[in-house]
Formats: structure tokens, sequence, C-alpha cells
């Protein structure tokens, strides 16, 4: 824990880097607004698609024309055409109050606990150490599941008026139910309507012989965080030079490969992303407008006009999963499984999740079945701080967990730690493109995550035979290592270097050797590879007809 002297002096240096950030923007033309504000577009003189390093970098850039790009048109897929199953969804902090005993279930799950202001979240004083997920069970939550909602796994016989009449008899409304061929199981989302307490419900719902399984629908949150005056801002994507992405860029740009981005919409019109996305799936239904943060992953991934993504000519399928049209948007259980399926069912090879919130059995199970089909999953470590539990689906073990550090390599204060983290990413501070042709500055583990997916389509596009447990390990390998030496729990091995990587990565599809010339690892990063430090496949499972009302089964640490 960072001492408070230090943290002083910290606090006076990111007051100077914000007055020299706020003074380079003003001559860039850039108006740097507060919060979640849209800033005006920028003018920025840099030539098409040539990204600008900073000076400490500028002489190993590298700028290379890359030709046309050859894209597939766009194709907006009206499969499945969603009822709105979220439609309150609102903004929601990133907090995870605990949740106190008389609001637990037998199994120590939240049921949801109302608070003075009866918004559904609860407080407690138990404190969390945050040293990852062997070490701290994940905290019982009161905010983090939808009062009087549950996702159930249903005899997938029934026909839609006799899953109707199974939610009546336990008083509840089957909100929306499908078949989810990723999982082999159709759900459904049903509602408390009798006024009926969420326990009592459960147990009689859960018993009933037509109900598999059952759970609350927990609540997930995007993983960006702005701060009140943006701090050490660099408008020349300082990331860039940090993962190496010119010089990575002089062998792969992702070409062919397709990325799920399961997050809030995306401005598909943005000059930014033009031609990059190939399909769109709104998994909430209602068709708002575009939204800030999904807009900025996709330009943390893709982005190729002013900017440049970590990989430019990678294909997205943008899955609309998060309510809101400002701010942080939310989504819940049921909507990000039919994202998860949506993304295995249409050809996606990553899946980048820059979101968190408590462990899911259904996401568990959903993303234990991705990850068998060969699709390497990332996802955002969490904004919740030092002290949080494991936030998920990060901390799950087929999942890549990114933390964000700054232009100093310094972890960002608000990062998740954990034995779970896998590799840091810049994340502070990232110009990234915003809805309406304009640009923004922000932070947060979810940018981190977005460059990682890009530096993951560029190892793919050098070898499509790459697995995803191969890939992992190529990351790995190859990261540059911050903290102290060898693996961490701040910055897992390292931050990732894309060069580094891509060029360990043979192109004739025989067993990649992860290390290559010029990484920039320590010496002393094989030792730790004795301990095997890359996490299995798991396969989770929900609890079963004998024991259907259970959630703990999937609430144990998977074996690392």
């Amino acid at each position: 824990m960072m001492r408070k002297s230090e943290s002083r002096s910290r606090a006076g240096a990111y007051a100077s880097s914000a007055g020299a950030m706020l003074l380079l923007a003003a001559c860039l033309g850039i108006e740097v607004a507060h919060a979640q504000a849209i800033m005006r577009t920028p003018t920025i003189n840099i030539p098409s698609r040539t990204p600008t390093i900073s000076p400490n970098v500028a002489a190993r850039a590298m700028s290379v024309d890359r030709g046309p790009r050859v894209v597939p048109a766009p194709h907006i897929s009206a499969r499945l055409a969603p009822t709105t199953v979220l439609p309150y969804a609102h903004y929601s902090p990133n907090l995870y109050p605990s949740c106190s005993a008389p609001y637990r279930d037998a199994d120590g799950e939240c049921l949801g606990q109302p608070n003075a202001s009866g918004d559904g979240s609860g407080k407690s004083g138990k404190k969390s150490t945050g040293k990852g997920r062997d070490n701290n069970p994940p905290a019982a939550i009161g905010s983090r599941s939808f009062a009087g909602e549950f996702v159930a796994e249903i005899d997938g016989a029934l026909s839609g008026a006799e899953a109707d009449e199974l939610a009546r008899r336990h008083g509840l409304t089957r909100v929306a139910s499908e078949n989810v061929p990723l999982i082999g199981a159709t759900v459904g989302l049903f509602r408390i309507t009798d006024g009926r307490s969420s326990e009592t419900v459960r147990r009689e719902f859960a018993a009933d012989s037509s109900v598999r399984s059952l759970q609350p629908n927990f609540r997930y949150l995007l993983q960006d965080q702005k701060p009140a005056v943006p701090t050490e801002g660099d408008p020349a994507q300082y990331a860039l030079s940090k993962l190496r992405l010119p010089q990575a860029h002089t062998l792969a740009h992702g070409t062919n490969v397709t990325v799920a981005v399961i997050d809030s919409g995306i401005d598909s019109r943005h000059p930014e992303l033009a031609n990059s996305i190939a399909d769109v799936f709104d998994a909430l239904g209602g068709g708002e407008a575009p939204h800030l943060h999904g807009t900025g992953i996709a330009g943390a991934i893709v982005a190729h006009a002013k900017l440049m993504g970590s990989a430019p000519e990678a294909r997205i399928i943008a899955i609309r999963a998060f309510g809101g049209t400002t701010g942080s948007a939310e989504s819940s259980s049921y909507v990000i499984l039919r994202s998860l399926n949506y993304a295995a069912e249409h050809g996606a090879q990553i899946v980048n999740m820059s979101f968190a919130g408590p462990k899911d059995p259904v996401i568990e199970r959903a993303i234990a079945a991705t990850a068998a089909r060969g699709l390497v999953l990332i996802a955002a470590a969490g904004n919740a701080g030092a002290k949080s539990p494991p936030l998920y689906p990060a901390a799950n073990p087929n999942v890549i967990a990114v933390s964000a550090t700054d232009q100093q390599d310094r972890l960002f204060t608000a990062s998740n730690r954990g034995n779970y983290i896998a590799l840091a990413a810049p994340g502070v501070d990232i110009f990234l493109p915003a809805p309406d042709g304009k640009y923004q500055i922000t932070s947060g583990t979810s940018f981190s995550a977005a460059y990682v997916s890009g530096v993951a389509a560029l190892l793919l596009e050098r070898n499509y035979a790459l697995k995803p447990e191969a890939l992992r390990m190529t990351l790995a390998k190859t990261a540059r290592d911050l903290g102290s030496p060898g693996r961490d729990d701040l910055y897992g091995d390292g931050e990732a270097d894309a060069f580094a990587a891509v060029t360990a990565v043979p192109t004739d599809g025989t067993t990649p050797v992860a290390s290559a010339s010029g990484t920039t690892k320590r010496e002393d990063a094989d030792k730790r590879r004795d301990d095997p430090g890359v996490r299995a496949i798991v396969q989770p499972s929900l609890s079963s007809v004998d024991d259907k009302s259970a959630v703990s089964q999937a609430d144990r640490p998977a074996a690392r």
C-alpha cells in the first residue's frame, strides 16, 4: 500500500502533469471535458493511419503502408429479434457493497438487500484484503443482482405457454426465454410479481421438476473510470510505444480475425471504425444511441484514421449488452449469456469483455463452453481497487485478466489486484474515439483489455492454428516485467509486448516457441514456469437436478 507521503508526492506530480497535458491539448485544438462529457472533435496534424509516437521512443517507430483495406461489407443481423429484457437499465457506480446476513441464502448468496433509499444496495463493514482468488472468496453483494429476478435453466420441452404457466404457478412472470446452444440448455429470465420474498420464491421454484437450475440475475458494470481532471494524458497515444505496436504492425494487423466486443453501443459510422464492424447484435433490444464506452473499446482495437488501434485490420462483432446512452451502463446474467452465445455461434475468434461483476454460475458455464470451442477470452481485471475481492469474468481461469498501467508504467490506482491477473496494458488517459465523430480521453482496465484483445488478433493472423493456451503462454513469456521481479498480483506476467509476441509466433502452424529476440522480459522469468502460472481450462457446472437450489457449487475457487 502506498505511503501517505508518496501519495502526496504522486498527487503533486499528477497535478503538474495535468497542467502540461491540458496545455498540449489546447495546442492541438482539443477541448477536454470533465467526467463523462464528450469532447468536440480535435484537430490533429497526423497523416491518416500513421501513428505518432512519444518522443522518447520516436526513433524506433515505423510507419508502414499497408495498402487498401479489404473487409467484408457490414452485415446487420436480424436474427432472434429480441424483446427488451432489461428495460430499466440505469447508471450505477462501480461499487459492490457487502450484503448483511439476513439477506443471504443458505449458500451465502445475496438475494438483494434494500437500503435506506430502497435501491437494493447493502452495506457492511467487513473488509477484504484483495490478495486474489485463492485468499478471498467472493463477497456476497447486495447490489450485485437485480432484485426479484432469477435466471433459470428450464425443461427444453416446454412450450412458451407452458413456460408461462410454470412461472404463474410460482408467482413469477417469464420475461424472456430461449434455447442457448452454447451450453445446450433452455434458459429463461423470470421476475417475481406477487410481492413475496426472493428466498421464499427461490426455494419453491427450484423444487419444481421443470426447473433444472436457478440463480439470481447478477449485475455487470463496465470498467471505465474517468478522473475529475485528466492527468498525464497523451493525445499522441503513448500506448502504441508501450506495447511496441508500430513494430508489430510490420508483421501483422489483425487481418481476417474476428473480435466480438460485448459492451455498450458502438458508433459504427465513426471514421476510426469505418469498414471494421462486420456484424451487429443487440442483446438488449430497444435500439439506444451509440455509447462512449463501447465506441472507445472498439477504437482501442481497430482505430485506423487519426488514431491507431492494436489490430487495425481486425473485424468487430458489435454486441450491445449494456444499456444507457451516457455514463456507466449495466447488464445482467441473462443478457451476458445471450451475448456469449451469439459470439460463439457467429464466428468470433476472440471475445473482449470489458466489464465486471460477481461470480455467476451460468456465466461461468458459458465461458467454459466458449473456451472449449477454442475462442480466446479477454477481460478487464476491474476498477474496484486493492481491497476488492476478485471480479468476474476476469477471475475465471479460462479468461486472460488484464490490469491497467499509466504512462510511467505504474499500476492504475483503481485497478484490481490478485493472483488471477495475467497481464497489464496501458489504461490511464487513453485517447480514443467517441460517438458522433468525436474523441475522448478515458481511463480504466476496460481499455487495457481491449488493447490486449487486439494484440491477440495480431497473433492469430500470424498463425490461425494457435490455440488459446498457447496464445496465453506466448503473451506471458514475451511480456515486459514490471514491479517486483517475476509474476505478481499487480501486473501478472508484465506489460504486453506486441512485437515480441508476434515475433515469437511461427507462421507455419507448428507449435509456437514462447520466446523472441527483442523481448524485454527479465532473465528470471523462466524460473516461475516450474509452477504453472497459466490457468487450465476448467468446466464449471450449474447445480444439479438433485440440488437445484444450490448456487455455491460453481462458487468454489477454480484449480490453477
